[in-house]
């Protein structure tokens, strides 16, 4: 595994681990998510993921009361123990990911941005929604809002900007596009992205543990869906 560690003010340090949003990336990232899932120390305060880094913030006066090294700094004790733990992690097997279906009634009040996708791309809602639902997709990384799942693996044939005017509010559980990535809004939020589609599924689940349906390494599988079926499966009017 090939990753660079750099400081993060006087209490962190960024294991960078490449400079492109990939597959190989994404997997490295999960292999090092998990290993400290298992393996956190009591000198290590928690962890940040995002697209190609991970964000350890450890707590220095921990470090140098369990350092000999007296006239070291902490961020340097730290990137020696970081390298030795790291060193300990093995590939993952890919057929250990999880498959996560997220079924999607397309269009209408629900999508209300599915027929510029459409035109701005040449295409119709219909092909639009064929191609969203085909895709293979990877969550990425969780952020933004609460269950926020960052997808990867959209196909360029329906890439589309985002709104050049965000809307204030933006219905829990709304699909969106924004460039060549897809998403689905857990929460009501503000929200740049183009909308074609809701999910009857919940993303954030707070009384859970964890608190989000998807996390970071996921498989996603589109399902186009009805809007009997979405009401059906208890989705939103």
């Amino acid at each position: 595994m090939n990753y660079s560690l750099q400081p993060l003010g006087d209490h962190a340090v960024i294991i960078e681990l490449g400079e492109d949003i990939n597959l190989e990336t994404q997997q490295n990232l999960k292999l090092i998510t998990s290993f400290f899932d298992k393996n956190l120390e009591d000198w290590m305060v928690e962890y940040i993921p995002a697209f190609t880094t991970v964000s350890l913030f450890y707590d220095p006066v921990k470090v140098m009361n369990q350092s000999s090294k007296i006239h070291a700094l902490p961020y340097d004790i730290v990137c020696t123990k970081l390298r030795s733990l790291l060193g300990r992690i093995h590939a993952v097997n890919e057929d250990n990911q999880r498959l996560v279906e997220i079924p999607v009634c397309y269009g209408g009040n629900l999508g209300p941005d599915l027929q510029f996708v459409a035109e701005h791309n040449g295409l119709t809602p219909e092909e639009v929604i064929h191609i969203h639902s085909s895709g293979n997709y990877i969550v990425y990384m969780i952020g933004f809002a609460p269950g926020f799942p960052y997808i990867g693996g959209m196909s360029e044939k329906i890439a589309t900007p985002r709104r050049e005017t965000p809307r204030l509010k933006i219905p829990p559980k709304t699909v969106g596009i924004a460039g060549q990535q897809t998403g689905v809004y857990p929460i009501e939020t503000p929200g740049g992205w183009q909308l074609i589609g809701r999910t009857p599924v919940e993303l954030f689940l707070p009384d859970e543990e964890p608190p989000t349906l998807l996390r970071a390494g996921d498989k996603i599988k589109f399902k186009p869906i009805s809007y009997k079926e979405y009401l059906e499966l208890g989705g939103d009017k």
